[in-house]
């Protein structure tokens, strides 16, 4: 691994935070979150056609950068640093890898060109912590599986009609395009399918939802019998019921009963694999973001207790005010070497080391977001100040994708570690 940036890497971080600091301050930050989008549209033009970010990790073919996941990642941490509220995560991070691995030729031809340059932004309507397995098994029912609740899809003719409900969608009530998850085949067959649905479809209801992160706008989507086209190949696989799959709900290849010898369907895309690798991804790009943040945070910090004066001495002079941000310090510079390695092992397809960067980034925000709550003293709590948005970005994340402690764990999970550790002891 060569931890130098190439010259290309540390063009698009200088370019980028020249241009966010212009264009997202604290003043146009807060007048962005009270916007009906959520978010400054002229700033996410300026984004997508100025620099390109939605399309670093999209191919020339389809009318991208080229780049890979390491360079996207090191654009969020710049757009961290501000707290930028934009459609790039949903977009760029969570939508366009699923649609270039899972999507047909035709799909990829009329959807990728329109997510790079920016014109069309998207979501992907899961449960964000359980569907992107940053937490533990994505093969659950958390998509319904036949019972109460989730998305469901029956067969429609030709197409799919689906119905049922997700939260917590980021930029739902904005985006262009849908990418919804749900389950078709009833109980004994279901399988997660992805599916397409415009932002315009008959039946589609989307409420923004109030957040504890405003700069991370969410919303509830409804989906009332709503038409939707199958990302993917429609011959994938068929059953008799009308639904489609190659499983049960507990991942059983052969169906509910277990016969090896009953007749299954035609394979197809695995899904949760899809979803899980995507959300290794999604972890490194959100680790570096979360990395960008704590330093904007410990900035902010050094230098109000700089200036602010106490019995005749400046504030950062006392060796406990010194002993607390070095720690902090310290804690974000590990953050960071984890972060960096994160974006770059996902840039060379390794897997399963984003989460882990994920937890040190998000205890590294936390952290520096409390103390700079503490040590701005008696403005540091109010409203107007820009130290409460840290703290709840470190707060809505681990929500959202987290906490720490079970992104640790499922990471040990799956790397065996205590059943390696059983073994040691016997």
């Amino acid at each position: 691994m060569d931890a130098r940036f190439t010259a290309e890497q540390d063009e698009i971080r200088r370019t980028l935070r020249e241009l966010l600091r212009k264009r997202c301050g604290p003043k146009e930050l807060r007048a962005a979150t009270e916007t009906p989008a959520g978010h400054d549209p002229a700033l996410w033009r300026a984004l997508a056609g100025q620099l390109g970010l939605p399309g670093l990790a999209v191919p020339e073919a389809y009318g991208g950068v080229g780049c890979s996941a390491t360079e996207l990642a090191l654009a969020c941490e710049e757009t961290g640093r501000v707290l930028a509220p934009s459609p790039l995560l949903a977009t760029a991070v969570l939508t366009v890898p699923l649609v270039r691995a899972l999507g047909t030729e035709a799909q990829r031809a009329d959807l990728l060109p329109r997510l790079a340059s920016g014109a069309l932004t998207a979501t992907l309507a899961v449960p964000p912590g359980t569907a992107l397995g940053l937490t533990g098994d994505n093969r659950g029912d958390w998509a319904g599986g036949g019972r109460a609740g989730g998305v469901q899809a029956r067969r429609a003719g030709a197409g799919w009609r689906l119905y049922g409900q997700v939260d917590q969608v980021l930029d739902g009530h904005s985006a262009g395009l849908l990418l919804v998850a749900a389950h078709a085949g009833g109980f004994a067959r279901s399988r997660t399918l992805l599916f397409l649905v415009p932002g315009d479809a008959p039946g589609l209801v989307r409420t923004r939802q109030t957040a504890l992160d405003a700069t991370r706008p969410q919303a509830r989507v409804q989906l009332r019998d709503v038409e939707a086209e199958l990302l993917g190949d429609s011959d994938s696989g068929s059953d008799s019921d009308g639904g489609s799959g190659s499983g049960d709900s507990d991942g059983n290849p052969n169906g509910s009963n277990g016969n090896r010898n009953a007749t299954a369907p035609a394979p197809a895309a695995d899904v949760p694999a899809a979803l899980a690798h995507v959300g290794d991804t999604a972890a490194a790009v959100l680790a570096c973001e979360a990395v960008g943040a704590a330093d904007r945070a410990l900035e902010l910090t050094v230098g109000y207790v700089g200036q602010r004066e106490q019995f005749g001495r400046p504030v950062g002079s006392f060796q406990a005010v010194k002993h607390r941000l070095a720690d902090v310090y310290v804690q974000l510079q590990a953050a960071r070497s984890a972060a960096y390695f994160a974006a770059w092992a996902v840039g060379q397809g390794e897997q399963r080391v984003g989460g882990l960067a994920l937890a040190q980034a998000l205890e590294a925000l936390r952290t520096a977001a409390a103390e700079g709550i503490q040590l701005h003293g008696g403005i540091g709590f109010t409203w107007e100040h820009e130290a409460h948005l840290y703290f709840k970005r470190a707060a809505g994340d681990e929500l959202l994708f987290g906490p720490a402690h079970r992104l640790r764990a499922h990471a040990a999970d799956a790397a065996g570690l205590f059943e390696r550790a059983t073994e040691v002891a016997v």
